[in-house]
């Protein structure tokens, strides 16, 4: 369609119609980019019969012209671009080539040489802090640890997590201070209060010292050794943040209504809870577990294909070769002896499914690998995307927080029945 030459007008019809060459004008753009709202459902077109030309509604055309003019009103901060895809201006990551940064920084990088916390503070001040610790008040903590117990025993990761950040901003009497300071208080107490709140998966309950070892006795039964702590302290690095992510987007929309950070946190949590999001790392787990039960990964593959399942853990849209972030921590899982047959029969998925799919290993296979070879269930992976993106989620509270209220406002696209309609009967 975007070679077609379309007449300089259209036909006389029963509604106004409007020709490319005239959308294009009153658009203000290219005749290829009126075929590119086409394709991204914000215009209709109808071809003209007989003919190789399309019309379009000359009320759709109007309705987006106006809200591309207000969005360009508001500044370069959001709209929709020639693209018509969401923007929002952000300084916080970068996913280019491959590859993502964080402040500019190679974020691989960044969770490779130093602990999650500093990660963190870079993330929200552009500053490192080395030896940063987070510390959780302990009014917060028991409130939390409360209303968490009060959950029943199938609640799942997210549920615990939330429930215990609502129950954190209720011990937060000033919480719904925005300033730069504040927010940064909250962040630093928040983060520890939701591992705190966790409950024991042995006997033991870490409430001191670094975040990922704090987490690990949440997670695990078994004693630790250095390099699984290492991993698990990375991966929370690691997944400290990825643009504009669907939770990340959710967080972004309440802060701009100057939803307080507790409140913004706890829309991410709302949405990363999604198969397709957070929980992806559960389906992965639980792959990889037949997989090595079963020992070859060939039948495994051929019954997800046949039930019409796509094979988790594979493949990102944002990354046409190697996720950058299976890349490290697959690095970082060789260092771990018990992790290897967990490695191989990752590589045994990754190998059989590129039989006909060229896809490579995304991070929620790595992290698949990661929870099963260290005895942890297979909701692990959630808790862990969870609790690390909440550095993120709180980056970008800061950051919109400095924006202009309400600019995460889209119009919609109206598709309903024309107006005047008679009252339902």
């Amino acid at each position: 369609m975007t070679h077609m030459r379309d007449q300089e007008s259209a036909p006389p019809d029963a509604e106004r119609r409007l020709s490319t060459k005239e959308a294009a004008e009153l658009l203000g753009v290219k005749p290829e980019t009126v075929y590119a709202y086409v394709s991204r459902g914000q215009l209709s077109s109808r071809r003209v019969p007989g003919g190789r030309s399309s019309t379009f509604d000359a009320g759709e055309v109007e309705a987006l012209a106006r809200r591309n003019r207000r969005e360009s009103a508001g500044g370069s901060g959001s709209g929709s671009g020639s693209g018509g895809e969401l923007s929002v201006r952000t300084c916080i990551t970068l996913i280019e080539s491959d590859r993502y940064y964080f402040r500019g920084v190679d974020a691989v990088d960044l969770a490779t040489g130093h602990t999650y916390e500093e990660v963190a503070e870079w993330l929200w001040t552009g500053k490192l802090r080395p030896d940063s610790a987070f510390t959780a008040p302990a009014a917060s903590v028991a409130v939390a640890r409360r209303a968490v117990s009060a959950l029943p025993g199938h609640a799942a990761p997210t549920d615990l997590l939330r429930v215990a950040t609502i129950a954190a901003a209720t011990a937060d009497p000033l919480r719904f201070d925005l300033s730069e300071d504040a927010v940064l208080g909250t962040a630093r107490s928040l983060i520890p209060t939701l591992v705190a709140a966790l409950p024991p998966a042995g006997h033991d309950r870490r409430d001191e010292g670094p975040l990922a070892h704090r987490l690990w006795t949440r997670l695990s039964g078994r004693e630790p050794d250095e390099p699984s702590l290492r991993a698990l302290d990375a991966t929370l690095a690691l997944l400290a943040d990825h643009d504009l992510a669907a939770s990340t987007l959710a967080v972004r929309v309440a802060a701009s209504a100057r939803a307080h950070a507790y409140a913004a946190v706890s829309a991410g949590l709302g949405v990363i809870e999604g198969p397709l999001h957070g929980a992806a790392s559960g389906h992965a787990h639980r792959l990889l577990l037949d997989v090595l039960d079963r020992g070859d990964a060939a039948p495994v593959i051929a019954e997800e294909l046949r039930a019409g399942r796509s094979i988790p853990g594979l493949g990102h849209r944002l990354y046409p070769g190697e996720d950058p972030r299976a890349r490290a921590l697959f690095t970082l899982l060789e260092r771990i002896p018990r992790a290897e047959p967990a490695l191989l029969a990752a590589r045994d998925i990754v190998e059989t499914t590129a039989r006909h799919t060229p896809l490579h290993a995304n991070v929620d296979l790595a992290l698949a690998v990661l929870t099963a070879s260290c005895g942890m269930p297979s909701t692990a992976g959630e808790t862990i995307f969870a609790v690390s993106r909440t550095a993120g989620w709180i980056a970008h509270a800061l950051e919109e927080y400095g924006e202009r209220p309400l600019r995460m406002r889209p119009s919609g696209l109206y598709t309903g029945p024309k107006p005047p309609q008679p009252l339902p009967e």
